[in-house]
């Protein structure tokens, strides 16, 4: 730094000392502006984990140069998250070495987003994963007890984002699938069930029987599907038959609480082998789609979902809703309701009963939502 010539008058007239040394303007030595690079060398990668603040990417997915790369948010994207399933602009070193780190610096944009809240009143959306195709909720027939509530939820945040929704049952030694194939499948909710392994039964291991996961593997083929459901259901053990070598921690259900202890921390997409045991060779043709595995939840706030979206996710009561007065609320006070008449007409006894579940459901989450706006 150049020393600036000492003031005349001696040191009488050179007051601070300091001042005979340059110093950089408090706005910086460079002008800022809102121009940012073009970065057109940049690479597209996909988002496959998250872990506080380094993102693992794919780059040439499929491709002859395939490799994983870890890398960070440019400055300019400090406030915009970024998560599993996000296809994005990558910059700097992509090579994919040991101890190098790339930077995000756009973000494509999103074909679907599956968002939750806390609960119904919290304004704050979490965004659970990007562009996923389907929806998997892994519900166990037993142990812990299936929760309809949260099954209608998540096919409430499925359908708001634009996903289609399968519903996987587990642990059928325990339990019959019966009552829940009845209630979802005829609003079109695909079911699939799965069952431990013959050898695995009474034995305490977590084998699934190979045609079951064959069952749930032939409908995720060429998909994003994402795996939701209650901690302790069998979810972690599901993703491990169908990746063999993913390695997610498994745990087991509280005899007090009911509940599973949290055994997946954060979400991770992981390749679906197109055949059991499958080895790409290095060209990705042996996989047929990505699973995404989400740590276990226990609850789905919906605050994020417009009302009137609501009704939508019940295709059978929003057929019936057709005929309701203009302005309805379709709450259980409502006035001339015609979801009440529809379950009123319902044919049988058992038929009345799968009615009055789905009401009860939708109008528990209705009312949940219109207290919170």
């Amino acid at each position: 730094m150049a020393r600036r010539p000492a003031p005349a008058g001696g040191a009488r007239g050179r007051g601070d000392e300091h001042e005979a040394w340059g110093r950089p303007s408090k706005r910086g030595s460079r002008p800022r502006t809102k121009q940012r690079p073009e970065h057109t060398d940049a690479v597209v990668g996909l988002v496959t984990g998250v872990d506080r603040g380094r993102y693992t990417l794919l780059l040439d997915e499929g491709g002859s140069d395939e490799r994983p790369v870890l890398a960070m948010k440019a400055r300019e994207l400090t406030r915009t998250r970024v998560v599993v399933g996000d296809r994005v602009d990558v910059v700097g070193d992509t090579s994919g070495d040991p101890g190098t780190l790339a930077r995000i610096v756009r973000i494509a944009e999103r074909t679907s987003v599956l968002r939750r809240t806390a609960d119904d009143t919290d304004p704050y959306e979490r965004i659970v994963v990007a562009n996923a195709d389907q929806l998997v909720i892994v519900t166990a027939l037993a142990n812990p007890e299936p929760r309809t509530g949260m099954i209608d939820r998540a096919v409430v945040a499925a359908y708001d984002a634009g996903m289609d929704v399968l519903l996987c049952l587990t642990k059928a030694d325990l339990g019959s699938p019966e009552d829940l194939r009845g209630l979802y499948e005829p609003l079109g909710v695909d079911v699939v069930v799965t069952r431990p392994a013959d050898e695995a039964a009474g034995s305490g291991t977590l084998a699934l029987a190979p045609q079951s996961v064959e069952e749930v593997r032939d409908r995720l083929r060429g998909r994003v599907s994402v795996l939701l459901g209650h901690s302790g259901v069998g979810k972690s053990t599901l993703v491990n038959a169908l990746v063999p070598g993913a390695g997610r921690a498994t745990g087991h259900v509280n005899d007090v609480t009911g509940r599973g202890r949290h055994t997946s921390t954060s979400a991770v997409a992981l390749r679906l082998p197109a055949r059991p045991g499958g080895d790409d060779g290095g060209d990705g043709a042996a996989y047929d789609g990505w699973v995404v595995d989400t740590p276990g939840v226990r609850s789905l706030g919906l605050a994020h979902v417009e009302v009137a979206h609501l009704l939508q996710a019940f295709e059978d009561l929003d057929e019936a809703a057709q005929e309701c007065p203009r302005g309805c609320t379709h709450l259980a006070d409502a006035p001339d309701c015609a979801l009440d008449d529809w379950l009123a007409a319902a044919p049988d006894e058992a038929a009345r009963a799968t009615r009055e579940a789905r009401l009860d459901s939708f109008r528990r989450l209705l009312a949940s939502r219109t207290a919170s706006v």
